[in-house]
């Protein structure tokens, strides 16, 4: 990560997967460091600057659209950013990684039935009983990523072995240096 422009690091998964439970966890890791960080949560920002939205295909992409644009404003100021949304159409994490040149895609890999286990909202059960329509990765698709730059598995590992991997992977690959070198 460079102070000049800051880093993206998109969590990408299903809902329960532990996208914002890692974020917040890095976000605080981050800071230990001295950087400045901000954590851009799918679920806050459908309450407000993406209000309205539904979950179209056209509407979730709508909602991928501004939070790819606020965390380009961020980044271009020196901000680290971490952005948890589901995002689950590969053509939204394309659209994110072309606007954003520090992009870092992590995919929060999660059994579907560890997902719903983890459901304290009981969406899962909802979207099961055709309460809720388009509820990814039960009425709706997930597409799930081919190459991330980091994959977590939340159900095998802790909070912490994942936010080591994370940390890894950051002192070995700058932004700059991502866009010619992946990594798992």
């Amino acid at each position: 990560m460079t102070r000049e422009h800051g880093s993206v690091l998109w969590f990408t998964g299903l809902s329960g997967a532990g996208k914002t439970t890692t974020a917040t966890y890095m976000v605080h890791k981050l800071k230990e460091q001295g950087r400045q960080v901000e954590l851009l949560d799918g679920d806050e920002l459908r309450d407000t600057i993406c209000k309205g939205l539904g979950f179209s295909r056209e509407e979730r992409l709508e909602n991928i659209k501004r939070i790819t644009y606020l965390a380009k404003l961020l980044s271009r100021n020196g901000v680290d950013v971490l952005v948890s949304a589901i995002t689950p159409y590969k053509e939204m994490r394309e659209h994110a990684k072309a606007q954003l040149p520090g992009y870092v895609e992590i995919y929060v890999k999660c059994p579907l039935h560890v997902c719903e286990m983890r459901d304290v909202k009981g969406l899962y059960a909802k979207a099961r009983s055709g309460a809720i329509s388009q509820f990814t990765g039960i009425t709706d698709a997930y597409d799930e990523p081919s190459n991330p730059d980091i994959t977590l598995c939340t159900s095998t590992a802790t909070l912490e072995q994942n936010g080591e991997t994370i940390l890894a992977w950051l002192g070995h690959v700058s932004p700059l240096e991502k866009s010619t070198s992946r990594r798992d």
